[in-house]
């Protein structure tokens, strides 16, 4: 009787150890699974020259909130308008062993060998708005016609209210050069469609600080200024606050950029010293939602045109309700 006994409870227990282990090895499945789900979206590293910058921060936050919906990971970091910093940064990228690396480049020939580094490492590369070399994909626009734009619609304000004769301000950024270029357009666009405006003062702003300061010192040396282009809308936004700030917002004073950031638009439909901004690709959400199918198509090995050129609008007055609601 006690042989029977002990055997029953022998059973028993081995019984017990084999669900404790299909309980354990289940648990180990699941977690297993559960770290595949998480590991199962790309893993993304992004470096841009300032974070200041509306249009470039709130681009990022809406990039990593794509690409964690889909479970990767994503950093993304300011250099600063520093080249050695996104150097450094984009070597920790690698060590990272990141999957893609998008880069807003402060200075193309110094970020091509850590670039062309990345890409023997497998990763891949998307460069926002410079023609890269070392670069899967490269995102860009023609910035002397972008400064264009806006130099031929601040004229086109200088004909209409000033009839063709006003002192303008233009901030312009040429550290980088398509910023450079940008510039360029804009004083080209100035001379050619308004002949008679003086160009009083020329200096960079590629933030709102920078715009507001160099505004304010602006209007110290030359305060009959009505007329104010900007290669963005960091500096446009500034220039904005800047005016307001001296009591010279009126019906003639028009600020003319790029970048329609939400500020921007805010004051444009407030009827503030923005007049003109343009929109290239769309706003923070559209911009990341374009540059997000891109990276997929990268990550998945998908065949892809190198040169992609991005779409711009112009937003005014007359239609800013299409944009700011």
């Amino acid at each position: 009787m006690k042989k029977i006994l002990l055997a029953v409870l022998t059973m028993a227990l081995a019984m017990t150890m084999i669900a404790g282990c299909s309980k354990e090895e289940k648990k180990n499945n699941s977690e297993t699974e559960t770290e595949n789900v998480e590991k199962s979206g790309m893993s993304v590293g992004m470096t841009v020259q300032d974070l200041s910058n509306q249009i470039w921060s709130s681009s990022c936050e809406a990039l990593k909130g794509l690409v964690e919906a889909d479970g990767g990971s994503m950093t993304y970091l300011d250099c600063g308008n520093n080249a050695s910093k996104q150097i450094e940064q984009v070597e920790n990228f690698i060590s990272n062993d990141v999957d893609v690396i998008v880069i807003h480049p402060v200075d193309v020939n110094a970020v091509e060998q850590v670039l062309s580094d990345a890409r023997e490492a497998g990763i891949k590369v998307y460069s926002w708005d410079e023609n890269l070399e070392n670069a899967d994909i490269v995102w860009l626009i023609d910035n002397y016609e972008l400064g264009k734009i806006i130099g031929e619609q601040a004229a086109k304000w200088i004909n209409d209210v000033h009839d063709g004769v006003c002192e303008v301000a233009v901030l312009d950024y040429p550290q980088i050069p398509i910023l450079l270029e940008r510039g360029n357009g804009i004083v080209d666009a100035l001379k050619e469609n308004a002949p008679k405006a003086t160009i009083v003062a020329k200096t960079s702003a590629i933030n709102p600080t920078e715009g507001m300061t160099k505004m304010e010192t602006i209007f110290q040396a030359n305060p009959d200024v009505q007329v104010v282009a900007c290669i963005g809308g960091g500096g446009a936004v500034g220039a904005n606050e800047a005016i307001k700030a001296a009591g010279k917002l009126t019906d003639k004073i028009g600020v003319f950029a790029a970048d329609a950031t939400e500020q921007e638009l805010e004051a444009i439909k407030n009827n503030e010293a923005n007049r003109m901004s343009v929109l290239i690709t769309g706003d923070g959400d559209a911009i990341a939602k374009e540059i997000y199918g891109w990276l997929e198509k990268l990550v998945a090995g998908e065949s892809v045109e190198k040169e992609v050129y991005r779409t711009t609008f112009t937003v005014t007055t007359e239609n800013i309700d299409e944009y700011y609601k």
